[in-house]
């Protein structure tokens, strides 16, 4: 009996494009993004949405409809070129859950600065008015 020697055929990839697969690790995500993995990463720390879900060794997997996001995403980012914040704000009107990011905390000023920065601004008026 002959040997086998070619892979068995993969499924063909749906009508979006995207293979017939129930997960995609991060490599394979990224390929069809057209996109290096870091990317795909650095996107999760920006996009609420996006949050795929972990081995137990913490790699990640993208289910066909995080790849559609991600698409979603890319499009928003590179073709019609949105900033980051621009791309979650038209995220918000398309339904997904994007919220803004929390504010900042105000800067922490001792006592002893307010009183030098309110003696300045004293000194100041002072002069002004002379």
């Amino acid at each position: 009996m002959p040997r086998r020697t070619s892979k068995p055929a993969t499924k063909p990839a749906t009508a979006s494009g995207i293979p017939d697969k129930p997960y995609f690790k991060i490599g394979e995500a990224a390929r069809l993004c057209a996109v290096k993995p870091y990317v795909l990463r650095y996107w999760e720390t920006e996009f609420a949405s996006l949050r795929p879900q972990k081995t137990r060794s913490q790699q990640r997997l993208y289910r066909p409809k995080d790849i559609e996001h991600l698409l979603k995403i890319r499009h928003l980012l590179y073709e019609e070129r949105f900033t980051i914040e621009g791309a979650r704000g038209r995220l918000r009107e398309l339904g997904h859950d994007e919220a803004a990011p929390p504010p900042l905390p105000p800067p922490a000023v001792s006592p002893e600065m307010l009183r030098k920065i309110k003696q300045g601004l004293e000194d100041l008026i002072r002069i002004v008015a002379d």
